[in-house]
């Protein structure tokens, strides 16, 4: 495979639909039998909106749990990627998922900001639907994963600095921290992603904030950059004396690690399940 673009999943995922369809089918299976709050406005934007599902016994003062699906950017629907929430709800938590703007028709700050805006409103709003705002934690799958990692970090060119939320975990998934290879990828005609944007908004060059945990993870058969900017990122935290795990989910790809994450007897599902219902 050599001379491919390492960040075009397809040339190293051969059953890629599948795996998309599959996506898509747990969750409409999923969304047929919880009880789930969806298109919840958490702004004006058309696409300012997230789900809520509820887990089947509520109790009172549940974790909070947030997704933000991937896409590279430009593409991706909240709808489609409901199903990561069965171990949040088999820990006993709510599970929201979060739907924000696209690339190129918006820039990337905007994404950022909208990310950090829906976790604000869900803290805002947790009580409403049974949830503590004190015991909330996000995960995020690829492009996910970097906006999601601006909850807990600023960008360098942030001044003032962002008030950014609270929270108990972040658990990053096959994320990209470094977006300099990603104006020149097969991206840039798809996400016209700037070389200003990739140096402003990339995790690695960013100021990370305290966050009582972080677990980096990526699978083991996705492609170099995948591995080598978790180690980066987990080497960055580290050397601040921040807390950070790397997970490396054996015979897992790019698309493949997102069904292990939705699935309760999953390596991440198990993790992600922990990480809920930790204290």
């Amino acid at each position: 495979m050599k001379g491919q673009d390492p960040y075009c999943i397809r040339d190293f995922v051969p059953d890629f639909d599948a795996i998309a369809a599959e996506f898509a089918e747990r969750s409409r299976a999923l969304s047929g039998r919880m009880t789930m709050r969806a298109n919840m406005a958490y702004g004006t934007r058309p696409r300012e909106t997230l789900d809520v599902i509820m887990p089947e016994h509520p109790t009172a003062d549940m974790p909070l749990h947030v997704f933000v699906h991937g896409g590279y950017w430009r593409s991706g629907e909240k709808a489609n990627y409901r199903f990561v929430a069965a171990p949040v709800l088999a820990a006993g938590g709510v599970a929201a998922l979060i739907e924000y703007d696209l690339m190129p028709g918006q820039r990337l700050p905007v994404l950022v900001d909208q990310v950090r805006r829906a976790v604000r409103w869900l803290q805002g709003h947790a009580k409403d639907f049974g949830a503590d705002p004190d015991r909330m934690t996000v995960s995020g799958h690829s492009a996910g994963a970097h906006l999601a990692s601006f909850l807990a970090a600023t960008g360098p060119e942030e001044s003032p600095a962002p008030s950014l939320p609270p929270l108990r975990g972040l658990l990053l998934v096959s994320g990209i921290y470094d977006l300099s290879d990603i104006p020149d990828s097969f991206l840039r005609h798809e996400a016209e992603m700037t070389r200003a944007e990739a140096a402003t908004w990339s995790p690695l060059s960013s100021t990370q904030t305290p966050c009582l945990q972080r677990i980096i993870a990526y699978g083991g058969d996705e492609t170099a950059p995948f591995h080598d900017q978790a180690a980066q990122l987990h080497e960055k935290l580290r050397s601040k004396g921040e807390d950070s795990q790397v997970l490396s989910a054996s015979g897992l790809n790019h698309m493949s690690i997102v069904l292990d994450l939705g699935d309760i007897d999953g390596t991440l599902g198990k993790r992600l399940a922990d990480l809920v219902a930790s204290d």
